[in-house]
């Protein structure tokens, strides 16, 4: 079986399994918004701040081309993510605002860190002993509980379908 509609197979079978799961104890604290205030960028700009905490009028290109402004000045932030989210819970599309919520509780973990789980998520690239602890590290240093979860449960169906490292 090709390696892609593998992953496809099993990401499906766990995301299936994490439909309805909430973050709510995770949620950002922010102002509430709806399907009637997207996008945000143009009718709340004011709720949209930069990882740097810059507004969003701050940036622009004359600040990337005058150097004063860098790559982090450009990352999204949980919050941003929150309010994402919202729209997308009021217009009835609660899958993709759980997903929204994930990838907010992804955001401190470092890039380089992110892609070393990507490939040990990979069939036959990783224990079930060595995605558990990746899980536990999600979950204890970063704080990302369902991201964490969803590795273990990712392991777990790997296990049944035999594909972890030997």
């Amino acid at each position: 079986m090709d390696q892609e509609l593998l992953v496809r197979q099993i990401m499906q079978e766990v995301l299936k399994n994490m439909q309805g799961v909430q973050t709510s104890s995770q949620a950002v604290e922010t102002e509430k918004v709806t399907v009637a205030d997207y996008p945000i960028g143009e009718k709340k700009p004011e709720l949209i701040k930069s990882a740097s905490g810059k507004n969003l009028d701050e940036l622009t290109l004359e600040g990337v081309i005058d150097g004063s402004l860098t790559a982090k000045d450009f990352r999204i932030t949980k919050e941003t993510l929150e309010l994402q989210a919202q729209v997308a819970e009021s217009a009835g599309r609660g899958f993709f605002a759980v997903n929204l919520r994930r990838a907010g509780e992804l955001i401190p973990v470092p890039d380089a860190r992110l892609l070393e789980i990507y490939n040990a998520l990979r069939p036959y690239r990783s224990t079930k002993a060595e995605l558990y602890a990746i899980g536990d590290e999600l979950i204890n240093e970063y704080g990302a509980v369902v991201s964490g979860n969803f590795v273990k449960e990712a392991a777990d169906i790997y296990e049944k379908r035999n594909r972890l490292k030997k």
